[in-house]
């Protein structure tokens, strides 16, 4: 019996939860959907750092290519027609209204120009995030600590999840903002994103969700559950590539905000100008209004038309396969990988039960004691310093797994 069967022995008792969920992945395109993406010459669980491009996002890329080549093979382009197919998409998939995003570079950037209409580090008080949020944002956070700000970061609880009580506790009036991400990159730890926003409403404060690890891989309802502002990369659930991303405001909240920057995408309806030839004088240069939502708000300069080109195919792609669907699927893997390592004494990360598709164990010096395993039995994961994480995406299947298990030492490595 191989590893993951006899996990999946120990794990059965999860079985009728996914049983209903299952079925919706009989529906084409079916599950693992190995056949979309190209043959990889290694066991890649790593989704989680960068998700390989699907093969029909790469042909519609190489359309895109011919056109800007203009070689005449493909002689017109809606590129507004296909941003609007993508914001649409990706507004459906968590929960939002097109009007309450707009396309931004990075997770980072959008984090960014939330504390930035918010006015930090000028604004002060208090602002409670915690370890599970981004690592990259440790830094965000700590040269506003460093500024006068009071940052509050609650720890990881011994099983790995947040204490909603210490929240509860650490959130108070003076509080502006809470911080974090849906689910940790460090370990898949997903928030009820409800009782974080009921928590920091309660006090006035605002909520800022990084969702990078929550949008195409697990049900997510930003509107639902009250969230503020959020935002996301699209290269890794959603199946893009770098460069462009989404930022979320809540409508209800948008007039509340100064612009934290002037991007010319901020610009709609009339735009007239007063220094050309011809113009109708004025005493400024030009006439112009705003365009309506998030866009008139946070809307930057040029975006990626690659991005937005791949996303619109793989976010089609997302659509047909349905998140839960692919919660459903993969989540006898994540029991797998999970029930195993345990049994064999590896030190979890995870809490038991976790839905999301990152599973984390402790390692001291992983780093150095991992690599050349994982080299000689061709399997991706990522490897920290302490730590290693394996990710479980819609091509993966069973087999990965197994390599992954046997790869790893019966004992953790001393």
């Amino acid at each position: 019996m191989s590893f993951t069967r006899r996990a999946l022995v120990t794990a059965a008792a999860a079985a009728p939860v996914l049983a209903g969920a299952a079925k919706a992945a009989t529906t084409a395109p079916a599950l693992p959907a190995k056949s979309a993406f190209a043959k990889m010459p290694y066991a890649y669980l790593d989704s989680g750092s960068t998700h390989p491009m699907p093969l029909g996002a790469r042909t519609a890329l190489e359309e895109y290519l011919r056109y800007k080549t203009r070689d005449g093979t493909t002689p017109g382009y809606d590129m507004d027609k296909k941003e609007a197919a993508v914001m649409a998409r990706f507004a459906a998939l968590v929960g939002a209204e097109p009007s309450e995003l707009c396309f931004i570079q990075s997770t980072t950037m959008g984090e960014n120009l939330v504390l930035k209409a918010m006015g930090y580090p000028q604004t002060g008080g208090r602002i409670v995030t915690d370890a599970a949020h981004f690592f990259g944002s440790f830094y965000t956070y700590g040269e506003l600590a460093k500024a006068g700000v009071d940052v509050v970061t609650l720890p990881f609880t011994k099983e790995g999840a947040i204490d909603y009580a210490a929240m509860a506790a650490a959130v108070n009036g003076q509080t502006k903002l809470v911080a974090i991400s849906a689910i940790s990159t460090a370990n898949g730890f997903q928030h009820d994103l409800k009782k974080v926003c009921d928590i920091a409403h309660a006090h006035g404060a605002i909520v800022y969700v990084d969702m990078v690890h929550a949008a195409g891989s697990t049900p997510i309802d930003l509107r639902a559950a009250g969230v503020d502002f959020a935002a996301s990369s699209s290269y890794k659930w959603l199946m893009g590539d770098f460069g462009l991303g989404f930022l979320y405001v809540r409508k209800e909240i948008q007039d509340r905000f100064p612009r934290p920057w002037w991007g010319y995408h901020q610009v709609g309806g009339r735009f007239i100008t007063h220094v050309y030839p011809y113009d109708t004088p004025a005493d400024h240069d030009a006439d112009y209004g705003y365009d309506p939502g998030a866009t008139g708000r946070f809307g930057m300069g040029t975006t990626s038309w690659t991005g937005a080109v791949q996303l619109d195919w793989s976010l089609s792609f997302i659509e047909s396969l349905t998140v839960p669907a692919i919660q459903a699927y993969r989540q006898p893997l994540i029991d797998a990988v999970q029930s195993e390592l345990r049994r064999r004494g590896y030190e979890p990360m995870t809490p038991l039960g976790t839905r999301t598709p990152l599973v984390a164990f402790a390692l001291k010096d992983a780093r150095k004691k991992l690599p050349p395993l994982l080299d000689r039995a061709n399997v991706k994961i990522t490897v920290s310093q302490h730590r290693f994480r394996a990710s479980l995406a819609v091509f993966n299947d069973m087999n990965d797994v197994d390599k992954l298990l046997a790869a790893l030492p019966a004992n953790p490595p001393a």
